[in-house]
């Protein structure tokens, strides 16, 4: 394993990052424990969760994840960063979600009690809430800060812009800023490269991509003439519709088949290419990589030791390029 710090702070963590929200709805807890150890013994020390996790799941499992891995940290919770989510809904009222003070100051106190623990190293904001003034929410999270309850603070699924008001806000009232933000970004989504990885390359903030693997479809196991594959994202819950529209399309799979062929040319799997791709930016600090079976972290793990050759960079960049610019089918 490599270790990289995140970015201006002076914390360190492994180069990949452990994604949980499969566990406790697509894989069960004890598959779940067989991942998170299989991801210890491959090094990896950073693991992301939110509160609402199981993805796919309603507010029956909401925070199950949480409880999964807070049994499995009992004893050393101090060899591991834990870095959690707010912002989705967490009860059936108006206020059990998004970036209130309240919100946040009720949504760490049910993290931190799912996890066993009493801090949480990088707790962040899921989405961006336009209905609660910015000013609020990054008070409330210099707050936590401040109390020791949270020690570095990120965002999710923020654009460019709402990451820079943020930053602005909070540096102009002195309050805690984000270290992290945390895109969606792959071979078959690559808008962020235009405005978001600039202004966090400019600014030093840490990069956590999720979906590096764009929810499996990089891995180049589905079929395209046949319906999602049962078990997997494409069917899971309330999330099978949002990775459909996502990446089950003809040009993702054209894309994916293209890949493909250049990675069995440099003797790599699907996913080891898909992933060294992502770690060769320099905007990257450590993208987030999900797993329904520990075996499948082998291939994952691999792509730290991948130095792509300028012309195979070249061929993905020819191939790809189109979804940098969003003009991509999606």
């Amino acid at each position: 394993m490599r270790y990289t710090r995140l970015g201006s702070t002076g914390l360190v963590v492994s180069k990949l990052c452990l994604g949980t929200m499969t566990f406790g709805l697509q894989v069960d807890e004890a598959t779940s424990i067989r991942i998170l150890d299989a991801a210890h013994e491959h090094g990896i020390d950073f693991l992301d969760l939110a509160d609402v996790y199981p993805l796919g799941g309603s507010l029956e499992t909401v925070g199950r994840t949480e409880e999964i891995v807070g049994r499995w940290l009992r004893g050393r919770r101090s060899e591991f960063i834990i870095a959690s989510k707010c912002s989705g809904r967490m009860g059936p009222k108006a206020f059990h979600e998004g970036n209130s003070r309240k919100h946040i100051m009720d949504a760490v106190e049910g993290s931190l009690k799912r996890l066993g623990t009493d801090y949480i190293d990088l707790y962040q904001l899921h989405r961006y809430d336009p209905e609660t003034p910015i000013e609020e929410t990054m008070s409330a999270l210099d707050d936590l800060v401040r109390q020791g309850k949270v020690r570095y603070i990120g965002a999710s699924n923020f654009l460019a812009w709402q990451l820079a008001r943020a930053q602005g806000v909070a540096a102009a009232n002195g309050l805690a800023r984000f270290a992290t933000v945390q895109p969606r970004y792959n071979l078959l989504f690559r808008e962020f490269e235009r405005e978001l990885f600039p202004l966090c390359a400019t600014d030093a903030i840490g990069v956590i991509p999720y979906n590096p693997l764009a929810g499996g479809m990089l891995t180049g196991k589905h079929d395209p003439t046949s319906d999602p594959t049962p078990g997997t994202r494409f069917t899971l819950g309330t999330a099978q519709g949002i990775y459909q529209k996502r990446y089950w399309h003809g040009s993702a799979f054209e894309a994916v088949a293209d890949i493909g062929r250049v990675a069995a040319d440099v003797g790599l799997k699907t996913a080891t290419l898909a992933l060294a791709w992502v770690l060769h930016n320099p905007a990257v600090t450590a993208p987030i990589i999900g797993a329904s079976a520990p075996e499948q972290l082998a291939d994952t793990a691999a792509a730290l030791d991948v130095q792509l050759e300028p012309a195979v960079l070249s061929l993905l960049e020819e191939l790809t390029h189109h979804f940098r610019y969003g003009d991509a089918e999606r």
